[in-house]
């Protein structure tokens, strides 16, 4: 087996535990790495006013992969009050380093998986085994914001978009603005890696989500990309639903689903819902993934009450680390890893708190581990 070199991003919380638990599992496996440590989190935003310093930029333009933890985020004006007296009223603006590496990496797939494992006490019901592909880029998810609105701005939506007639004339610092960018580019390559995955994997069907009944230019031209899309792939069911309405269809019949696409926003919204329903997002692994880069994470946060705890379930980081390895082509190491993580769940000797346990984070990687 080859050696790899991985980016080790665990960021701050509880993403320090849940990666230290997920390395005893890639050890146990056999895979052949070396890990190399990248700065990544709020206290490098305190710090350095950057949450996503350069240093760290640079590490990822020469791994072959990354393993990151969970960051802090915190609203705008917390953010500059938070920040080392020297750097305060220099008008440094925080932005998620998550976003920032998609968008710098042109990470524009976010996969998340969601499958009841047999013997979870928190799955909604037995058999669901869903994927999410959610563009990743893009939407209003693309960084486009104003606040106070720039007064140029309020005046070309004046001239030329009737529906903001009730907001002209208003103080510019009594609105804010941002902007939802979707491009025809961006919603076939996401729509066509959601096809080629049901292709791939033996899906039958994929559905489109949108709110093209409302929002009409974006949303509208992403179902009508998606569509195009669909019309290669003949041997594949397609179907679409508006974001409300898939809320709804998802909890009610949730096996009638195997692939969801979604923009941005939408696609962040049902892959969390579909997590819960299969124990919530201690379970909801996430790759950010791009054609030359891939970014493997749990799907939840830094949960900053619970840290230094070692309390919070680890194996969404473990699948996301699982994720990794097929995706390195490491498909039989990624097999034991998912055999390994679903025999301790069935188990049920070996849970954490959020599954009615009392076990710590690592106790739970060990257990993992220790089946490999």
């Amino acid at each position: 087996m080859k050696s790899y070199k991985i980016a080790w991003l665990p960021g701050d919380g509880i993403g320090i535990e849940v990666l230290e638990a997920t390395r005893l599992v890639l050890d146990a496996v056999g895979f052949r790495a070396d890990y190399e440590h990248g700065d990544i989190g709020w206290e490098f935003w305190c710090r350095e006013g950057d949450a996503f310093p350069q240093r760290t930029v640079d590490l990822l333009g020469r791994v072959d992969a990354a393993m990151f933890g969970a960051i802090t985020s915190k609203p705008a004006k917390t953010a500059e009050a938070e920040l080392v007296p020297e750097l305060q009223g220099k008008g440094l603006k925080y932005r998620s380093p998550i976003v920032r590496m998609r968008q710098l990496f042109d990470l524009y797939t976010c996969l998340r998986p969601c499958k009841a494992y047999p013997g979870n006490p928190l799955n909604l019901r037995e058999g669901i085994d869903l994927v999410v592909f959610r563009e990743n880029t893009e939407d209003l998810y693309a960084g486009v914001e104003f606040s106070p609105v720039p007064a140029e701005v309020a005046e070309v939506l004046g001239r030329n978009a009737p529906a903001f007639k009730p907001f002209a004339g208003r103080a510019l610092d009594e609105y804010a603005i941002s902007c939802k960018i979707n491009t025809r580019h961006g919603s076939e390559r996401i729509a066509r890696a959601a096809f080629e995955y049901a292709r791939k994997h033996g899906r039958k069907k994929v559905t489109i989500i949108h709110k093209a009944n409302v929002v009409r230019a974006t949303d509208g031209l992403f179902l009508e990309m998606a569509r195009k899309v669909a019309a290669d792939y003949p041997e594949i069911a397609c179907d679409d639903a508006n974001i409300d309405a898939i809320c709804m269809w998802l909890l009610k019949n949730p096996l009638s689903y195997e692939v969801l696409v979604a923009p941005n926003l939408y696609g962040d919204i049902i892959s969390d819902l579909a997590a819960q329903m299969v124990g919530g997002l201690g379970f909801g692994c996430s790759g950010n993934i791009g054609t030359k880069l891939g970014v493997f994470e749990p799907s939840h946060g830094s949960a900053p009450k619970y840290a230094g705890m070692y309390k919070v379930n680890p194996i969404a980081t473990i699948l996301a680390a699982k994720m990794m390895l097929d995706w390195l082509g490491e498909t039989e190491m990624a097999g034991r890893i998912e055999a390994a993580t679903a025999a301790v769940i069935a188990e049920g000797q070996v849970r954490t708190y959020d599954m009615g346990g009392s076990a710590t984070t690592l106790d739970l990687g060990r257990a993992i581990a220790a089946k490999l």
